[in-house]
């Protein structure tokens, strides 16, 4: 008993001393490990704060060979290959991780919500949409619906677009009754150009009906209406067009001046331009009232129309109509002279989008730089 009790004493001390270099041995390993693989990792991120990407790819790499199954900085990897224009690459390292057993359901969510943005970027909208379509009832699914629309839109399959904006609106993530009726708006342009004229004027009904206070589907409802000879009625249309969206006005002057001229309707339709420029003095609205007022005798001449609009409004463009019709004591020289203002005036004459600063000589619906809806402002560019 005796000599069990010592040996038992003796071997306490050591037990406890190889314990110690067990830890100590351990511990060092853990340190070394820690210090090994967050060393890329940081100096990647180091590299990304200072704009330096090559570097910083570089370096992710190297903390992903050391430690694979980190999906952070897959990830990382990733978002940095898409930036840099390397869908290829950032295609690759999604997948990877799609591959992997391992992952949890939501970082599953999130690469095929990465791989989905790396074939948009990539202009590979069928393989995009097939992977937004996998989001469907997960955390992405209203990012992957957006992105969808945005999809649907570029490739200008307008009744696909409809479908999405509609669940997204049933969903409660805003109104889209705008956008939806532009949609109807371009399919009846498909139906005008092969010639549908009954479908589109039943798609623009109804783009009336959606969006009410718009005013591009009664200019194009008028437009129909007058090719089918139906000019009291196009008339119509357009004045309705004024009452619910006034903010389009200057789009709706020259066409409604047309129709006047080909009713008929001269005087009483520049009492009513006239009335709405004094209101809100526009260019357009002012081109509108000039042209009724050619050949009436008892109206302003244009020169006076633009001199009458100086006296309120500092505008190069109106300044050069009025020049046009000067007569001036070096005559020979006013060609020259007029060629020179007409070509300064263009610029102003522009529509430029609100969004992106976008600047174009015909007012568009949808951005053709940055595909923002009603961007446009419907003056121009001397005017905002």
């Amino acid at each position: 008993m005796e000599f069990s009790l010592s040996w038992i004493l003796l071997g306490l001390p050591l037990a406890f001393a190889l314990g110690w270099l067990a830890s100590r041995f351990d511990l060092h390993q853990i340190r070394l490990e820690n210090r090994q693989a967050p060393k890329a990792y940081f100096k990647g991120l180091n590299y990304l704060l200072n704009e330096q990407q090559d570097q910083a790819i570089d370096a992710f790499i190297e903390a992903v060979q050391k430690d694979p199954d980190t999906s952070e900085l897959h990830f990382a990897l990733g978002n940095l290959f898409r930036r840099r224009g390397e869908y290829e690459r950032a295609v690759r390292v999604h997948e990877h991780l799609l591959s992997r057993g391992d992952l949890s359901q939501a970082d599953r969510h999130r690469a095929q919500h990465a791989l989905a943005l790396d074939f948009l970027k990539a202009g590979l909208l069928d393989r995009a949409e097939d992977a937004l379509n996998k989001l469907e009832g997960t955390t992405f699914e209203t990012e992957a619906r957006l992105a969808l629309l945005a999809n649907y839109e570029r490739s200008r399959d307008w009744a696909l677009a409809a479908q999405v904006a509609n669940k997204l609106e049933s969903a409660k993530q805003g109104s889209f009754h705008q956008r939806l009726a532009h949609y109807l708006c371009e399919q009846a342009a498909e139906d005008v150009a092969h010639g549908r004229i009954d479908a589109a004027h039943a798609r623009l009904q109804e783009a009336v009906l959606k969006a009410p206070d718009a005013a591009r589907a009664r200019m194009a409802l008028a437009q129909l209406q007058a090719d089918a000879g139906e000019l009291l009625a196009a008339q119509q249309t357009l004045l309705d067009a004024m009452a619910h969206a006034p903010t389009a006005i200057p789009l709706l002057a020259a066409p409604l001046a047309d129709l006047a001229l080909r009713l008929g309707d001269r005087h009483q339709a520049l009492e009513r331009l006239q009335a709405l420029y004094a209101q809100n003095a526009s260019l357009d609205v002012l081109d509108a009232i000039v042209k009724l007022s050619a050949g009436d005798t008892t109206a302003l001449t244009e020169r006076e129309w633009y001199a009458q609009h100086l006296a309120h409004e500092p505008s190069l463009v109106a300044a050069t109509r009025w020049i046009a019709g000067e007569k001036f004591e070096h005559e020979q020289f006013h060609p020259q002279v007029q060629r020179a203002l007409d070509h300064a005036i263009k610029p102003l004459l522009r529509y430029r989008c609100a969004a992106c600063g976008f600047e174009a000589t015909k007012h568009f619906w949808q951005c053709p730089g940055c595909q923002t809806w009603d961007s446009y402002p419907a003056r121009r560019v001397e005017e905002l």
